[in-house]
This record gives structure tokens, C-alpha cells and sequence, in this order.
């Protein structure tokens, strides 16, 4: 591999600086879009409307709910585009990049289609009313336009990411993600906007990542290259992407599933505790957010594990795929123990930023969902990476199985017949670290499983070119 590519030769030679070179960028970049994220929600509370933080993150599990069947064919792209290059194969890597693209625009349009006339009724089924169901749905109506821009946006980065470069898209999405938060301040601050300025800001930073991106791939020298006039959907590439990408959608929608009814069941306790108050959803929304942050750094790990894993499993490189598993549990532990430490230490002065009124309920419940979330966050994160290992295997259809059975299926249990004999805020958050724990376990001795009759099944590749080398 050419030293001055931005590409990681994965197949060849020490894996853990590797993944930490993979993986860094990558964390960086979710951390920087998570602090926009909370940059909208700390601005929307500067507006001084009522509600406005807490209606924000209302929406969080029903946009997830929609957006996640399309955008889960990012990891469709991530894992075929990677596969591709593993094989050594360069005109179906061009096929796949071409074909991806395509798809996310028509299922960006389609989402957004279905976002504009479900929002309201959505929010209003999980129980969000008076000011905050207005805000909330003005917010997502806006979001929801965009939705286009998000989703090309997101798979010309997993394009990025496939090919080893996570420096690039770094790179963009801050100087996007600065527009984002100056766009912020100007809409609510000088235009006097609130919910509806921050979600303009949004559209607007992703409308600028998919041109810039765009740009930069199209100027790209080697198997990735875009190139406008083969933008067009070829039938055995849209068959893999949808055959790897469709389970994840699917799980991401049904995750975002079990987290609507949660997220309402947390509202029917605000409602029931402070009436016409919004202290326990803004308690939720800040400290929902706050976890974010732990969970995009560990979620690049997780991407690590899908690449690495698909581009030796294209390579047909078994041994290594070990290696690349301890590498990854590894460094996501790592990364888990160091992101929980940090929101636990510094907990009052982040949750401040959110919670300007003091609320005491507010702060109580942030605190709750901290103190039971935070502290076992590294089994979620070792939930994250055996998924991943199984998606660079093929095995995208059972991982979704083994995720929506550990962890949707359990919660809907929970919070149908464990809840209701102790209704009180710990018990609702109390189900997701034993979920986590219960799907890690079953995710690790699976992925062993199926890495074990690979290597019996499949001789050793040795002699596939790889993808710097190829390039060059």
C-alpha cells in the first residue's frame, strides 16, 4: 500500500494499531456528530420555549424508527463494497459504490415521504401532547425533509469506510458540523427560531456533506472512484447490498421499536408525575444524549469489526478473522471503561448544560438512566463488535435474529410483565444492561462458531492480492 494513501492494508501484517488507526477517525467523526447533536438540543434550550430540549428528544426513537430499514443498507454497502475489495474484484467494487448511491437517494425520498405524514401521528401514539407534541412534530417534519441529503450522506461514508479511509470523512464532517452549529445560533439566536432553526441547520449541514464528500470521491484514484455516468443500479450488487443490509434495517427498526415503547413508557410516567410539566423527558432526553457519546465511540469499534472481518472474509483469511475478534473486544472494552468513566466523573457539569432550570426531577432522572446505563456500558460494546464480526462473515440475517431475540424481544417482555410489578423509572432502564449482557455472550460464542466451520470449510487464501497492492 502507497504511504501516502489514506487506505489501510487490513489483510496484511499487525492488526491492533490497525484497528486503533481504523477505528480513531471513525470515533472522532461519531463523537463530533454527536456534539452537534447536542449542540441542537443546548441551543433549542437557549430559545427559552418551554419543552423544547424534552420534545427534541421525543423524536429520537420514532425518526430512528423510520430512517433505520433504509439506512441500515449502509451497512449492506459497508460490508459488500469491503468484501469486494477483499476478493480483489475491481469491477464489482465500482458496481457496488454506483448502485449504493442510487439506492440511497430513492430510499432517502421515500423516507422522507413517510416521515412528513407519519411524525405527527407517531408522537402523538407515544403520547407526546400540547406544546411538546407541536414542537416535536414541527421538528421532524423538517428533519424528515432532509432525509435525502442523510441518506447518500451516510453511505458515501460507509463507502469511505469500506476502502479504509476514516481520516477523510472526518475531515468534512467538522467543518460541515461547524456550519451546523453556526447555522444553530443564527437561526435561534438572531432569527429568534427554536426547534424548527436547529433542524434547518441540520438539513443544511447534511445538504453540504453529501456536495463535499461527493467531490472528493469523485477525484478518488483508485476502485471507489465516482463517476456520475455510472450511477445506475446493477442487479447483483443491489441483490448483496440488500441481502447484508435488509437484516440490519430491520434490527435497527425493531430496536427503534422496543426503544418507542419505552421512550413512552418514560413519557406516561412524566405525565403521571409532573402534569403538563416536561421534567422527566427532559431529564431522559439529556442524559439519552450524554450516552450517545458513549455509544458512537464504541460503535466505531463496531465498524472496525465489519470491515476487518469483511474484507478477510473475502479474502477467505479465517486464521486472522481471531486475531481481528481479540484486536476489536479489545479495544472496545478499552474505549467503553474509558467513555463510562468520563460521563460518570464530570455527570453534573455535562447534565447542567442541558437542565439550565435546575430541575431537580430532571436532574434525578438523568441521574437514574446514568447510573444504571453507564457504569455496564462495555457489554453493550462487546454486543457491538460479535454483531460485527457475524455481518463481515455473511451472517447478517443471524445476527439480526440474535439481536431483536436478546435484546428487543427481551425488553418488550420486560416492560410487559417486569415492569409492572415495580412501575418506577429504574425498572424501566434496568432492562437494557441485562439485555446487553445476555446478546454480547450469545453474539461472542456464535461468531466462534461460525469462524470455526469457515476455516474447516474453506482452504486458506494466501495468494489474494490486496487492495493497496492491486491500487498500485
Amino acid at each position: 500500500m502507497s504511504r501516502r494513501s489514506k487506505d489501510i492494508n487490513m489483510l496484511e501484517g499487525p492488526l491492533l494499531g490497525k484497528v486503533f488507526l481504523f477505528a480513531l477517525p471513525l470515533m472522532a467523526t461519531n463523537l463530533l456528530q454527536m456534539l452537534y447533536n447536542a449542540a441542537d438540543m443546548i441551543v433549542a434550550g437557549m430559545s427559552g420555549v418551554e419543552g423544547a430540549i424534552g420534545s427534541i428528544g421525543t423524536t429520537g426513537a420514532m425518526i430512528n424508527f423510520i430512517l433505520n430499514i433504509f439506512s441500515g443498507f449502509a451497512i449492506g454497502t459497508n460490508v459488500v463494497v469491503a468484501r469486494n475489495i477483499g476478493r480483489g474484484d475491481r469491477e464489482a467494487t465500482s458496481q457496488s459504490v454506483h448502485t449504493s448511491l442510487v439506492m440511497a437517494a430513492l430510499f432517502g425520498a421515500v423516507c422522507a415521504v413517510v416521515g412528513l405524514f407519519a411524525s405527527r401521528p407517531i408522537l402523538k401514539l407515544l403520547g407526546d401532547e400540547g406544546h411538546v407534541l407541536e414542537l416535536a412534530t414541527l421538528y421532524t417534519r423538517i428533519y424528515f425533509a432532509g432525509a435525502p441529503f442523510l441518506a447518500v450522506s451516510n453511505y458515501l461514508i460507509a463507502i469511505f469506510r469500506a476502502k479504509g479511509d476514516t481520516r477523510t470523512p472526518l475531515y468534512i464532517l467538522t467543518a460541515t458540523g461547524l456550519l451546523n452549529v453556526g447555522m444553530n445560533l443564527f437561526f435561534v439566536l438572531v432569527l429568534k427560531m427554536s426547534v424548527d432553526g436547529v433542524a434547518y441547520a441540520t438539513v443544511i449541514a447534511n445538504a453540504a456533506n453529501v456536495v463535499i464528500l461527493g467531490i472528493v470521491l469523485m477525484r478518488d484514484s483508485g476502485w471507489c472512484r465516482l463517476e456520475l455516468k455510472k450511477l445506475r443500479i446493477t442487479g447483483t450488487a443491489m441483490k448483496e447490498i440488500i441481502r447484508d443490509g435488509l437484516p440490519a434495517g430491520v434490527q435497527g427498526m425493531l430496536f427503534s421499536l422496543s426503544n418507542m415503547l419505552i421512550q413512552s413508557t418514560i413519557i406516561g410516567i412524566n405525565n403521571a408525575t409532573c402534569p403538563g410539566g416536561s421534567a422527566v423527558i427532559d431529564g431522559n432526553a439529556a442524559a439519552t444524549n450524554l450516552e450517545g457519546f458513549a455509544y458512537v465511540a464504541t460503535n466505531s469499534v463496531y465498524q472496525a469489526a465489519v470491515t476487518f472481518t469483511s474484507q478477510h472474509h473475502g479474502a477467505g483469511k479465517y486464521k486472522r478473522i481471531g486475531t481481528v475478534m481479540r484486536c476489536c473486544y479489545f479495544v472496545t472494552g478499552l474505549v467503553a471503561v474509558v467513555s463510562a468513566a468520563i460521563l460518570l466523573i464530570f455527570r453534573h457539569p455535562l447534565l447542567s448544560l442541558y437542565i439550565q432550570n435546575g430541575s431537580e426531577l430532571a436532574l434525578e432522572t438523568a441521574y437514574t438512566r446514568f447510573y444504571i446505563n453507564i457504569a455496564p456500558y462495555f457489554t453493550l460494546a462487546f454486543m457491538e463488535v460479535g454483531s460485527g464480526v457475524l455481518r463481515g462473515l455473511g451472517k447478517s440475517t443471524l445476527s439480526t435474529v440474535i439481536s431483536l431475540l436478546g435484546s428487543c424481544v427481551f425488553r418488550l417482555l420486560w416492560i410487559y410483565l417486569i415492569f409492572p410489578l415495580k412501575p418506577v423509572l429504574w425498572m424501566v432502564y434496568l432492562s437494557y444492561p441485562i439485555s446487553w449482557a445476555l446478546t454480547a455472550l450469545t453474539h461472542f460464542t456464535v461468531s466462534m462458531i461460525v469462524r470455526r466451520r469457515c476455516m474447516r470449510m474453506y482452504p486458506e487464501q494466501e495468494d489474494v492480492l490486496s487492495y493497496g497492492e492491486m491500487k498500485e
